[in-house]
Formats: C-alpha cells, structure tokens, sequence
C-alpha cells in the first residue's frame, strides 16, 4: 500500500479502542485532509481523539485539497450527500490517485466506489491487522462495540469467520 486517504471515522474509532497504531503497521503513512483533521480537533470529539490529534503522531500527514467547484469530482450530484470530511477525503483521494481510501458510512464507501477507489472501513482495518498478527480480531470488535460504531450483527459475524477461516 502506497498512499492512504481517511476519513474520520476508521480514525476516531481506531482511537477510541486502542487500536490506532495499526495503521502505521499497515501503511506506514497516512494522509488526513484539514476537513478531517478538524472533524477530530472539534469540541465534539471525544477527549481521547481530540489529544490525539493534539499531539498528531509523524505517520499522519494533514494536506488541504486544491480542488474547485468546477472539478468534475467535487461538482458531482453524489457528493452532495456527504458530510464535510467524506466528501475531503474523496476529492482528496482523487488529487493524490491514492491506492486506498478509509472509509465508513455506506454513502461515503458507495461514493468512493463509483469513482473508482479501493477503499476500507474500519472492520477490514481490524481484519488487516489480525491477518498481521497486530491484534486479536474479536477482542477488537468487542471493543468497538462498546464505541457508538453502528453494524449489523451478520456483516460482523461474517468478518469473524472470514478471519476463522483464514487462520
């Protein structure tokens, strides 16, 4: 993997389940846009994230997109339907030609997908990671179940047996 984009999310909950220094592991480096960097600053944020973003680790790299409106990417109908950090992260993407994008919400994954991106949520983080012997997949998923992290029950159980299988 050579150039990551995230989003909020997989960052936020990386964080709040002790989990986020798989990411170096994984990618050695990744590139939040100032959108994000600011979603987990905001007041809003947990504690633990926004200190964490406080004291931002030398593996993540904070770039602002040089998009316009007339760039066919961020003027797309789609992208409307996106909140202010998925709708960065995707045009940034765009601009870096990134290999992965990572991303949550089914509308941002769906976007990042018609315009042609490989992208990751942060359940196939954690699965990364167990395949790299980084974590224990259910202990993790435990721990993000105790977050606000929103999955249906059968998506969950099918990335544990997946892993099962694998090991």
């Amino acid at each position: 993997m050579k150039l990551v984009v995230a989003d909020t999310s997989p960052i936020n909950y990386l964080i709040l389940i002790g989990h986020i220094s798989v990411l170096p592991a994984l990618f050695h480096r990744v590139i939040l846009p100032t959108a994000v960097r600011d979603e987990l600053a905001a007041p809003k944020a947990s504690p633990l994230v926004r200190n964490w973003i406080e004291a931002q680790p030398e593996w993540i790299e904070v770039r602002d997109s040089h998009s316009s409106i007339s760039d066919p990417i961020a003027s797309d109908p789609i992208m409307d339907e996106l909140d202010r950090g998925e709708r960065a992260a995707i045009i940034l993407a765009a601009e870096l030609q990134a290999d992965l994008l990572l991303i949550d919400d089914r509308e941002g994954v769906n976007a990042a997908r018609a315009k042609g991106f490989r992208v990751a949520d942060t359940l196939a983080v954690l699965t990364m990671a167990a395949e790299r012997d980084l974590l224990d997949l259910v202990e993790a998923i435990e721990r993000l179940r105790n977050t606000n992290f929103r999955c249906r029950q059968d998506v969950i159980d099918r990335f544990i047996q997946q892993h099962r299988r694998r090991t």
